[in-house]
């Protein structure tokens, strides 16, 4: 797959079959849409073309931007893409002046001009332009005058996408690993560089991996206990399909204080300081609780570990 992230590096594209979305977690909904884009581009030896924008439009459009958690971090969304077969990625820059748009311009100063389409693939509900004034109606008006063909998203299609997307978002909120890895089609992950803690977890033979999530749009499931599958480092050079099991929360049993992400990985003792750790969450096993003093978590992480485990078998 070749990523673009300026349009003025764009080829001409053979037979380009055109989807636009934020395909946010590239989930199963997702998946049948770009099935429709390949099985299209493939009737007519073209090219599957994917437009995505970044930053996310509510970014920059929303009244509360910081509100906004995503599924995805712009690369993650990038591999799971390449890994669906898609020829083109087109990550357009989205800013004020590209929002700004009108509908006519959208279409005919940037879809035709930058991408000369065989085939536009888009929702019967698909709103663009400048307030939004744009609809498939228009779009395949203008597909009739320049010479383009404008294929519907069945209704069932976008409302599972819809559906998925929320449903994931709760599900990772609440907890509910199982219900939003179902949803996606594989397991939620997430990265971070190991930090330095307090090393309180080392004293009572439990170790961990403190992460620091370099984006704070990500979206971090709630907090518990994990199941959790990491790999250390690249994906090239690193350790991959380590178990463990992850503590996301306050500590509340320490100092209940500042949120945070600690992974134990099971039999490893390596310095890790400083190194990307991928985590891909596999099974929830508890909420958070507060024990009676250090010897009771200890007790409750050896039953955490021994359950882990097991789920993770």
């Amino acid at each position: 797959m070749k990523v673009y992230q300026e349009l003025s590096t764009l080829p001409l594209f053979n037979k380009a079959v055109v989807t636009i979305g934020t395909f946010d977690g590239v989930h199963l909904g997702h998946k049948q849409i770009i099935r429709q884009l390949k099985e299209t581009a493939e009737n007519i030896s073209g090219e599957t073309v994917i437009i995505t924008f970044h930053p996310h439009p509510r970014k920059v459009i929303s009244s509360v931007p910081g509100d906004i958690k995503l599924l995805n971090t712009l690369n993650e969304k990038i591999a799971l893409l390449e890994a669906a077969g898609i020829h083109h990625l087109v990550v357009v820059p989205f800013n004020q002046a590209f929002a700004n748009q009108t509908a006519e311009q959208y279409i005919k100063d940037f879809l035709w001009k930058n991408f000369k389409p065989h085939t536009i693939i888009i929702g019967y509900d698909h709103r663009f332009g400048k307030g939004r004034e744009g609809d498939y109606h228009l779009m395949d008006q203008y597909g009739f005058s320049l010479g383009f063909n404008v294929k519907e998203i069945p209704e069932q299609v976008l409302n599972e996408v819809i559906v998925s997307s929320t449903r994931i978002r709760e599900s990772l909120l609440n907890s509910d690993i199982d219900t939003a890895n179902k949803f996606l089609g594989y397991n939620y992950f997430f990265e971070g560089i190991v930090i330095e803690g307090n090393k309180l977890g080392r004293t009572i033979g439990y170790p961990t991996a403190n992460l620091q999530i370099e984006s704070e749009e990500k979206l971090i499931p709630g907090n518990g206990v994990y199941a959790v599958e990491v790999q250390v480092g690249s994906r090239e050079t690193g350790v991959g399909s380590l178990k463990g099991m992850m503590n996301i929360g306050v500590r509340p049993t320490v100092d209940g204080k500042k949120r945070m992400i600690e992974v134990n990985i099971f039999d490893f003792d390596e310095d890790i300081y400083t190194q990307i750790l991928k985590v891909r969450v596999k099974h929830y096993i508890r909420g958070e609780v507060k024990f009676n003093g250090l010897e009771e978590l200890k007790a409750q992480l050896l039953k955490d570990k021994v359950s882990a485990k097991e789920s993770l078998l």
